[in-house]
């Protein structure tokens, strides 16, 4: 369903998105950190476009000028770069007091996806419980997120920098299901298959809607709909560990770890990751939407 009608305050809603039935939150943190000057925004309305075909509004959220702001314009949009603010739930608040651009992660978003009544959300990868968490505790905002809000997070899995069997561990101690979208296994983000068993497979969006539904009326939070990419790169481990050595080296840590690894991979996998990360995002925001249409029709 679409935002609540009411005064959010310090939250702008676009007017088509307040109007529509069927709604998929997009984060800007991937415009801003996740690609290479100049693509991030790209990749951005291209999400949006694969929304609209798939049935659905797109609501891109970010912070601008003192405003949360749900439904950014393709003009507003250009103006997260590198230098914005990578914003959690915990930094909303300020970086609205102090009318910073903040671009909101999946954590950021979801929090705004509740405050607004959004049920659907397209990204790339979940965020979730670091390397090495037994000697130094790192774990992402977003599993939190998950739990509390109502929506349907879209991602090819989660994060594969990150320890992806503890963070399903954590997804099942938080009660939040763990959907494979004509899998049974949770996507490593880049490869296909590996992860741990998902905790129920459904094999459509009508499905994936009907479970959502379902989960909802038993007072439950928010779920996750993991679904492959559709080119599936299976030797991108050792990269992914070299990466992580290089970050420590450099002394990089916490939100700073991710966009590293990305750009690290980028490099070194002469361009392959760039590309399965941007037709991922993509096909996720289109199963997001197709997803919000089917739930639509069953109000």
């Amino acid at each position: 369903m679409g935002p609540q009608d009411r005064d959010l305050g310090v939250i702008r809603v676009a007017p088509e998105v307040r109007e529509a039935a069927a709604v998929v939150a997009l984060e800007t943190t991937l415009v801003a950190h996740g690609f290479p000057p100049g693509e991030g925004v790209e990749v951005g309305l291209e999400s949006e476009r694969r929304v609209r075909a798939g049935g659905a509004v797109p609501a891109t959220i970010g912070v601008l000028g003192g405003e949360i702001v749900v439904g950014l314009t393709a003009e507003e949009l250009e103006r997260f770069g590198a230098d914005a603010r990578k914003v959690g739930p915990r930094d909303l608040a300020a970086c609205v007091v102090q009318r910073a651009t903040g671009a909101t992660t999946v954590g950021g978003t979801l929090a705004v996806c509740r405050a607004v009544g959004i049920r659907f959300m397209g990204t790339g990868g979940l965020g979730g419980v670091h390397r090495g968490w037994n000697a130094n505790v790192d774990v992402s905002a977003d599993l939190g997120e998950l739990a509390r809000s109502r929506t349907v997070v879209v991602s090819a899995g989660i994060k594969s920098l990150l320890d992806v069997p503890a963070t399903a561990e954590v997804l099942e101690t938080l009660g939040v299901p763990v959907l494979g979208f004509q899998t049974d296994e949770l996507p490593l983000f880049y490869a296909a298959r590996g992860g741990p068993r998902v905790s129920a497979r459904v094999d459509s969006a009508e499905e994936a809607a009907r479970v959502a539904r379902a989960h909802w009326d038993l007072d439950g939070g928010g779920l996750l709909l993991a679904r492959p990419p559709d080119d599936s790169l299976d030797d991108v481990e050792p990269l992914i560990d070299e990466a992580l050595r290089e970050a420590h080296a450099q002394g990089i840590s916490g939100q700073q770890v991710t966009p590293f690894v990305l750009s690290f991979l980028h490099e070194r996998s002469g361009g392959a990751t760039l590309r399965a990360n941007r037709e991922l995002v993509a096909a996720n925001a289109q199963l997001a939407a197709e997803t919000a249409v089917k739930y639509a029709q069953t109000v």
